[in-house]
């Protein structure tokens, strides 16, 4: 037996946008105005989502708490491990010494706060997610400029912030695989349009995080390596996603990057130094031969290795096992979408994928581990250290889990949907606001992945029902969405869990709020600018054989 999503429960399309929002609504009134810690607030949120899904919309039971298991295991296997092994990789760095050497040797390259933070936060930040994603890049970054004295605050604005443009092609491209697939669309063309709005946003990325650390005065003594770091970064990024493939785009941009930052720190310097340090340490600028640096670096080099082995699809699928990977049975194909999010009714899949092995916080953990001995710990005091990072993070799993769990609820219900399809409403500013939907979507789901699967047929037909390239529009919602990455309550949980800011999880959302509206709105007259001025820059491919 099959349910439809109906997506006008009470027959009139603003009223029934008002309810579908409340679970969201719900969790922010509960996190921002009642000021309770996240996972309470997210809790509500689920049960919200739950009480509307069966009353409102007349989802069964049945299918209602399938929905929220499914959320609550790919919560805890998909985002929550990549925590635990993020921090517990720290750990690992800062219980053996070695973190201390990892900080010299970026203090020795540059001891100046603004440009470590465009070198951590900016580009290993965007290695990192186009190897793995998920929550690794704001984890490990976050952990490792507090390390270098950033106050835990400004250190989580930094990394959510600066986990923007590389998102679109996070977990070596998955994104943009991901709306090829919902939408029928060419990969490349779809890869190629991305590839066009989001280049200059990577350009003022770094300038637009230095800024939000300092006055623009300030600002203006480091422009020169914002210049070169953002320009060396935009343009690979634009270069292998118009004329490569779609897996690399951020691992090849944030390596350039990286590697013509180095070159060119050596040959210039800032006038003025300004340095940050933690209350009670002071980064001392040593030397240390390249051996001890390699060693120092180990842990996180093993990690990053492991991910990107893990995430090539061609070797992605020897780590996979069938028996773990299978439709849940009492939701797969049991939900059908309708339309006008889909030409003809589609049963929505519903798979519970266990295969641990394959996922990013695994690499992760399998790089700390292998670093043990090699740093002289006793595997006994590793798991140890493990035990104290899981005691730790118990709050953030649980917001983890129940945040997810509300992600899913309201998208096998249709709540998703009904707040997409008010922003169709639009008429000729559809580019506009059909962006911004991209945006409500990574805010929503926590990815831009589950932005593109949720609203990226959504945006195809709308498109074609304007005259509107679905090309671009469909581009658009990938790179409106990045901008809401850095307010999904996921990265938040993870942002203030890897900063060790647990309860301080409002006060991160407000101060990064204000810039993901104004990005976000940015990339939306953008995309406004291809449609309706430019429209020879939109690639075609095979768009109408």
């Amino acid at each position: 037996m099959t349910w439809s999503q109906t997506y006008d429960p009470l027959n009139f399309w603003q009223l029934s946008t008002f309810v579908s929002s409340l679970p969201v609504l719900t969790l922010f009134f509960v996190l921002l105005v009642l000021k309770q810690r996240v996972w309470l607030s997210a809790l509500c949120g689920m049960v919200m989502a739950v009480v509307l899904a069966s009353t409102v919309f007349g989802m069964p039971a049945s299918l209602i708490s399938n929905a929220t298991l499914l959320g609550v295991v790919f919560g805890l296997l998909r985002i929550a491990w990549i925590i635990v092994a993020s921090i517990f990789l720290y750990n690992i760095a800062v219980e053996t010494g070695q973190f201390q050497v990892m900080k010299e040797s970026i203090a020795a390259l540059s001891s100046d706060s603004r440009l470590q933070a465009i070198l951590i936060a900016f580009c290993f930040g965007a290695f990192l997610e186009g190897t793995g994603g998920g929550g690794a890049p704001v984890a490990i970054a976050g952990s490792f400029l507090i390390g270098l004295g950033f106050p835990p605050f400004q250190a989580a604005v930094l990394c959510l912030l600066a986990n923007t443009a590389p998102v679109a092609w996070g977990g070596v491209g998955n994104p943009i695989r991901v709306l090829a697939g919902v939408t029928g669309l060419p990969e490349h063309s779809l890869n190629a349009m991305t590839g066009r709005i989001l280049p200059p946003f990577s350009l003022i990325l770094p300038l637009w995080l230095v800024r939000s650390m300092v006055d623009w005065k300030k600002t203006f003594e480091v422009f020169p390596a914002l210049l070169v770091c953002g320009l060396s970064f935009a343009a690979m990024q634009f270069y292998w996603s118009n004329f490569l493939e779609t897996g690399l785009v951020d691992i090849a941009a944030a390596i350039f990057s990286l590697l013509v930052m180095v070159a060119f720190l050596r040959l210039w310097k800032p006038r003025n130094i300004l340095e940050l340090h933690s209350a009670n340490e002071k980064v001392e600028l040593r030397r240390h031969p390249l051996g001890a640096i390699l060693k120092g670096w180990s842990p996180f080099i093993l990690a990053s290795i492991f991910i990107l082995i893990s995430g090539l699809p061609t070797l992605n699928k020897y780590l996979k096992f069938d028996v773990l990977t299978f439709p849940l049975a009492g939701l797969h194909n049991k939900v059908v979408r309708v339309a006008p999010v889909v030409s003809q009714p589609t049963p929505e899949a519903a798979v519970m994928d266990l295969n641990v092995f394959a996922m990013p916080g695994t690499a992760v953990f399998a790089g700390a581990l292998l670093a043990v001995p090699a740093l002289g710990l006793t595997f006994s005091r590793a798991f140890q250290i493990l035990r104290q990072t899981l005691r730790q993070l118990v709050p953030s799993l649980l917001a983890i889990s129940f945040m997810v769990g509300l992600a899913f609820v309201t998208r096998y219900s249709g709540m998703d949907t009904v707040l997409g399809l008010s922003l169709t409403r639009t008429g000729w500013v559809y580019p506009f606001f059909g962006t911004l939907l991209g945006w409500l979507g990574v805010a929503l789901t926590g990815t831009d992945a589950g932005s593109n699967a949720l609203f990226g047929n959504l945006q195809k037909v709308t498109a074609e029902q304007l005259n509107i390239s679905p090309v671009l529009m469909a581009s658009a919602n990938s790179a409106g969405g990045v901008m809401g990455k850095m307010i999904d309550a996921q990265s938040i949980v993870v942002s203030s869990a890897a900063t060790h800011q647990e309860g301080n999880e409002a006060a991160i959302f407000k101060a990064v709020f204000k810039h993901s509206v104004v990005l976000a709105s940015l990339v939306a007259l953008l995309v406004m600018l291809y449609a309706y001025v430019t429209p020879q820059v939109i690639p075609l491919g095979d768009l109408n054989k």
